[in-house]
């Protein structure tokens, strides 16, 4: 199949998950959601990231986002590794794990990638939000963990953007400023943004974060 691309919708799908069986765009719902591969069970680097994430639920909890992971492993594998993982990384696994063992969903999602291996998924992340659109892809190696910190702050923009007329800048964080779209003329600023803005250039106007 052809490369996902931002803005295609998100495949639709029935999984066995350790929570049982979903089906994707259902469970979805109108939450946001990221959807992420690991290579396999019992791996040290997919421990300390689903460990993670697992401590990281709140926070994805706060911004209407439901958290989903992958292995082309077996149920019964996934549970085994959920005990490591609490064990090891001080948790509790509380979200679903998807067994891929037919590779079904990890070939829809093109997360083989036969020059990095043709038996493990590499680790993927699929952003999609409430309208079942692609929102943000990320493609790592296996050999390096993802960053989840940078994970919530690209939904915290990808939020802010869809309902304002705005852009987050370089290293943006939640609370700071952000940058006013070309496409509003400065006659509509005090209008839209009443928080008032600075201007940089002509291209470039700031504005303070208009939902906080």
């Amino acid at each position: 199949m052809s490369t996902l691309r931002l803005g295609d919708i998100a495949p639709d799908f029935q999984a066995e998950t350790t929570q049982g069986t979903i089906n994707f765009h259902e469970w979805l719902g109108d939450s946001w959601g990221v959807l992420f591969s690991h290579p396999a069970d019992f791996t040290p680097v997919c421990t300390t990231e689903l460990g993670t994430v697992a401590n990281y639920v709140p926070e994805f909890t706060k911004r209407n986002t439901k958290v989903l992971a992958l292995s082309v492993d077996g149920l019964e594998s996934h549970k085994e590794w959920i005990k490591d993982i609490n064990e090891t990384q001080n948790t509790e696994v509380n979200f679903p794990i998807i067994a891929d063992e037919d590779k079904k969903v990890a070939n829809l999602y093109d997360m083989l990638h036969p020059n990095a291996s043709d038996k493990f998924t590499v680790r993927s992340v699929f952003v999609i939000g409430p309208d079942k659109k692609i929102k943000l892809t990320l493609t790592y190696p296996a050999s390096t963990g993802r960053n989840f910190d940078e994970l919530l702050r690209v939904i915290d923009s990808l939020q802010l953007t869809a309902n304002y007329s705005v852009a987050t800048p370089a290293n943006w964080k939640d609370g700071q400023d952000v940058v006013i779209a070309p496409a509003i003329p400065d006659s509509d600023i005090p209008a839209k943004f009443p928080k008032g803005h600075t201007p940089i250039k002509p291209y470039l106007r700031l504005t303070p974060q208009p939902n906080k």
